[in-house]
């Protein structure tokens, strides 16, 4: 798509968002560690290797069962650093409100900042707040950043999924997105469906002090898992192949899913990660998800194939092969 205007779809995570990045943003600020196109920066410093994110939330409404923008902020940006195999030490926060923004919801985001902050055994040591007149932003948008060491040895990146190996995802997908949507429209529903949001350093760390080998960590984000595996699949040079059965859906979400046209693949998570593994390592690795607080509906859900590099196909149900392309425009926008 050419346009000469920013558009909602330019943030979706999808196709036109990386348009944008690769054809406006990494040309003017090309260097080695952008180039990498993961979820953080991998950086060198005295012969340390630390891992740096940045991400900004602006999810409509900010308040929604299971979370709020506070937590939200502070879980992403501690995932964004794990992914990169790093254990989060410090987050910075930055503050947008709008003027007239209540007092007691900003006392309870900061409240359950610090709590999620506490649980992940991070700390929020820097910040700013700024205030814009009434009407000229929407309540309060938090940007959040973090810094994280990586153990000596530990080398995962969306470039590193090899053939043969096992794809995991550590619990049921759509649920962050599928929530947000229902309650910024009042959708009334009989389900419990609620934010997935959740810290995954500790599960991370459970796996990479197992010794188990690991090639790819990546939380499936804006566009969802449809679209992070694309983004591997075309970082490795590698075909990815999932199998429909396997796919973790709550049936709630299902049904709001079949009920609203919408398809799960492309649904925002914010509390689930996807693990590539040499086969066989996989067992022990997925045993060890299982065992994590967020990770016991976690399941082995595809496998690397040689074949059609780039591309990313899901065996149906009934027996046929799928293509799952990148998302295509806007689904579900400030969804985070």
């Amino acid at each position: 798509m050419k346009t000469d205007k920013i558009l909602l779809d330019h943030g979706s995570g999808g196709k036109i968002s990386h348009s944008l990045f690769s054809q406006l943003i990494l040309p003017l600020f090309e260097n080695s560690a952008l180039a990498q196109q993961d979820d953080g920066a991998v950086l060198e410093v005295g012969g340390q290797q630390l891992a740096f994110s940045t991400d900004s939330y602006v999810v409509d409404p900010i308040f929604f069962p299971g979370g709020n923008i506070g937590d939200l902020a502070v879980n992403g940006t501690i995932n964004d650093v794990s992914m990169c195999g790093a254990h989060p030490l410090f987050i910075s926060a930055g503050l947008i409100m709008e003027e007239g923004f209540p007092i007691e919801d900003l006392k309870v985001i900061l409240k359950t900042m610090a709590h999620a902050a506490k649980k992940a055994g991070v700390q929020i040591v820097t910040g700013d707040t700024k205030v814009v007149p009434r009407g000229k932003a929407d309540k309060i948008f938090i940007n959040t950043s973090g810094i994280g060491l990586i153990p000596k040895g530990v080398n995962v990146s969306g470039n590193h999924a090899k053939p043969g190996d096992k794809i995991i995802v550590s619990g049921t997908i759509a649920d962050h997105g599928i929530t947000v949507l229902s309650t910024r429209e009042g959708l009334k529903f009989d389900s419990d469906v609620k934010s997935d949001s959740a810290p995954l350093n500790h599960m991370v760390k459970a796996i990479l002090d197992s010794g188990c080998d690991v090639h790819v960590l990546r939380d499936p984000t804006r566009g969802g898992l449809g679209t992070t595996l694309n983004e591997i699949a075309s970082q490795s040079n590698v075909q990815i192949q999932i199998f429909e059965e396997s796919l973790p859906v709550h049936n709630s979400v299902k049904g709001i899913c079949e009920l609203l046209g919408f398809d799960p693949l492309y649904i925002a998570n914010e509390g689930k990660l996807i693990a590539f593994v040499p086969e066989d390592d996989a067992d022990k690795v997925l045993k060890i998800i299982q065992q994590d607080e967020f990770g016991k509906d976690a399941v082995v859900i595809g496998e690397v194939k040689e074949s059609n590099p780039g591309k990313v196909v899901m065996q149906t149900a009934i027996g046929g092969l799928r293509r799952v392309d990148m998302l295509t425009g806007e689904q579900l926008p400030r969804i985070c």
